[in-house]
């Protein structure tokens, strides 16, 4: 059996904490900084409510959590059109919520009931729902990746002025199916946005560990593309990035890789244990949470009371366990329908009997 490794601090943490400077830009107008400020609270609290009812057996599988990533959900949602495409890996549930898919229907696909955004089919890792244009979660890693190039090719194809946007953790960018995406979608000229959302580990390996290009929008040069390094924490940061990507897509169909730095509170999913982490970088990105900050700022440069804050985390707790109770009532999926949803559409000799039935039932 190989060592354990002992923990890393890979010096990201210290360096964002040290260095961040204050944005020099225009912000956002009080009224839409509630806005985010809501949002992003919703995550936190919906993704604190998943893991407890993990923990008390009401979600089964596996589960991947937002938390401390909640600037990266909002943001990118806000700087996309209704009409665009979103295509996630199985860290989705906050970018569900940022594309306005309802509380009540990600919790109830989470304890896999009927009433869930995939009717209980896909769970924790595969949420979709085509009227938000949120093209699912997928938990083979970079198994989006083909996809959402393709979807890219298909609107060209199509001459749609919609865009696709294609999130992704930062180990991905060391498969295969990444540079073959990226080298397609810049060659045939593709309205793809290629959006990396970097908390420093792919799983417990640190990314200077798994990739020789360290800063990875700079892989971006090997295929003539855009590649821009976004502050993570900051949700106008990666809003501003992701519409200034998108429009850029959808003007010329020039694809743009987008770093986006952050990090996860949490292990990789809700069992690890995250023991890789030291307990002093856990410390230090603690303290660059993105939702305590953007609270800072309204109370310091948009003159909101904390009585107000208090008032939407009330409101958003009520939201969530609003929504457990949605699920908990909701009816479980009748297994005589497994495969109604197989297909999109009505295919011959689509299998229609469950494991031990005979074939002609």
């Amino acid at each position: 059996m190989r060592p354990r490794p002992k923990a890393r601090d890979n010096g990201r943490a210290a360096q964002a904490q040290e260095t961040r400077p204050r944005p020099s830009r225009q912000r956002g107008d009080v009224e839409e900084l509630l806005g985010y400020y809501r949002q992003m609270l919703l995550i936190r609290r919906f993704e604190e409510k998943t893991a407890e009812m993990y923990q008390r057996a009401k979600i089964g599988g596996y589960c991947h959590l937002n938390l401390g990533e909640e600037a990266t959900c909002v943001g990118l949602a806000a700087g996309m059109q209704p009409n665009d495409y979103l295509f996630t890996n199985y860290r989705e549930h906050g970018y569900a919520l940022a594309r306005g898919i309802d509380p009540d229907r990600v919790m109830a696909e989470l304890f896999g009931r009927e009433t869930g955004v995939s009717r209980g089919r896909g769970g924790s890792m595969h949420l979709f729902d085509v009227d938000k244009r949120l093209m699912g979660g997928y938990a083979i890693v970079g198994g989006q990746l083909p996809l959402a190039t393709g979807a890219g090719l298909a609107l060209q194809r199509t001459k749609q002025k919609d865009v696709v946007v294609c999130q992704m953790g930062d180990a991905t960018t060391n498969i295969g199916a990444f540079h073959e995406s990226l080298n397609l979608a810049a060659l045939w000229k593709l309205p793809v946005v290629y959006a990396i959302v970097n908390n420093g580990y792919g799983m417990g390996t640190p990314v200077e560990g798994g990739s020789a290009v360290v800063e990875l929008h700079e892989k971006a040069c090997a295929y003539g593309m855009p590649g821009v390094e976004v502050d993570g924490d900051d949700v106008l940061a990666v809003r501003d990035a992701t519409r200034e990507a998108v429009e850029r897509a959808r003007a010329d169909h020039t694809p743009t890789l987008m770093n986006l730095k952050s990090y996860r509170l949490r292990g990789h999913s809700v069992v690890d244990p995250d023991r890789y982490r030291s307990e002093d970088y856990l410390r230090r990105i603690r303290g660059l949470d993105p939702i305590k900050r953007l609270a800072d700022e309204l109370r310091d440069e948009g003159g909101i009371e904390t009585r107000t804050l208090d008032e939407i985390d009330d409101e958003v707790e009520r939201v969530v366990n609003g929504a457990v109770e949605f699920a908990d009532e909701s009816p479980e999926p009748n297994p005589e329908k497994l495969f109604e949803l197989s297909y999109a559409t009505e295919v011959p000799n689509q299998p229609s009997a469950l494991p031990g039935q005979a074939a002609w039932q």
